[in-house]
């Protein structure tokens, strides 16, 4: 059974002679009338009973004529969808990035995005350097964010479009002992109790490979997969800690200082990618200019705390009543 036959079927019956549904159909009547012998034929059934002039459904013809409507209305629909997706502005775009990414970027950005591309889903995936790079290369999602470096992308397979820097963050409770300055040298660090990202981060990865640079072996006291853990343990006076600038930290009282190695600030370059081996509709390309646009407004997320801000907050710290007196 193909197309042309139930649409001549469905004809037929609704119009009752093959003189009026060759008409509409614009084919000739004796190539009409073969393709309802055909299609009898096929199905081992008579679906039309003739009386006078007129073509009557039998009981068989009236039980498969519902089928045949659902058949055609499918396919219309299929047509119907591949011409929007011919128009790039629909369908399902699917993205993986870090937490602190899907909290401070995307959660302002998807409003921005829906504005422009309202009739595309977006399915959000969160992961690591390397979980995201395996979605890319399995065919998961469609675009995945990541540091430049955390992860090597084979350019041959994959395309990427830089979004900015993230610069490497140190945060604690205001009486912890940093120096006056914005910055502190990543080196001076040594001894000092470190709160860190899981290693299976990419910012964690950034983080190991300036500290092998400056010779520092860190003091590692806490490693957490959930940033948000390590700046309460730090605004709770446990330690120092290294968090990216793209990550929210004003519901915390700390100090921030950017890190530097010899004087320069240390900094990671992000960016999106995705497979070249699988052309990317057009809602997903805006998708990721839309986004380095944001970026490049919004950027820094976080940023160094003022050292007069500093100083006032240490002293409100020494000042606070102990409990029990």
């Amino acid at each position: 059974m193909n197309l042309r036959q139930a649409l001549t079927f469905l004809t037929v019956a609704e119009l009752g002679t093959v003189s009026k549904a060759a008409l509409r159909l614009r084919v000739a009547q004796p190539a009409l009338s073969r393709q309802i012998i055909d299609f009898e034929q096929e199905l081992g059934l008579r679906l039309f009973d003739r009386v006078g002039r007129r073509l009557l459904l039998t009981g068989e013809g009236e039980q498969l004529i519902e089928g045949c409507r659902l058949l055609l209305n499918s396919v219309s629909s299929l047509k119907e969808q591949a011409q929007l997706l011919r128009q790039g502005d629909t369908g399902v775009l699917r993205i993986a990035g870090s937490p602190q990414h899907i909290e401070s970027v995307l959660s302002q950005f998807l409003h921005r995005y829906a504005a422009r591309y309202p009739r595309v889903e977006i399915r959000i995936r969160e992961g690591t350097g390397s979980e995201i790079l395996a979605m890319l290369e399995r065919g998961e999602i469609h675009l995945g964010q990541n540091l430049l470096h955390a992860v090597r992308l084979n350019e041959q397979h994959f395309g990427s479009l830089p979004l900015g820097s993230v610069q490497l963050l140190a945060a604690c409770h205001p009486a912890m002992p940093l120096g006056p300055h914005r910055t502190i040298e990543i080196a001076d660090l040594a001894d000092l109790p470190l709160l860190l990202m899981d290693s299976g981060f990419g910012f964690r990865r950034a983080f190991d490979a300036a500290s092998r640079m400056a010779g520092l072996k860190p003091a590692i006291k806490f490693e957490s997969r959930n940033p948000h853990t390590l700046l309460a343990l730090a605004e709770a006076g446990h330690g120092i800690a290294i968090v990216p600038s793209q990550l929210q930290c004003w519901r915390y009282k700390l100090r921030i200082v950017g890190l530097t190695h010899r004087r320069r600030a240390l900094q990671e370059p992000l960016t999106i990618s995705w497979d070249k081996r699988r052309p990317l509709p057009r809602f997903a390309t805006d998708y990721c200019a839309m986004l380095a646009e944001h970026m490049r407004a919004t950027f820094p997320i976080t940023r160094p705390t003022e050292p007069g801000i500093a100083r006032g907050r240490r002293l409100r710290a020494k000042r606070a009543p102990r409990k029990g007196k």
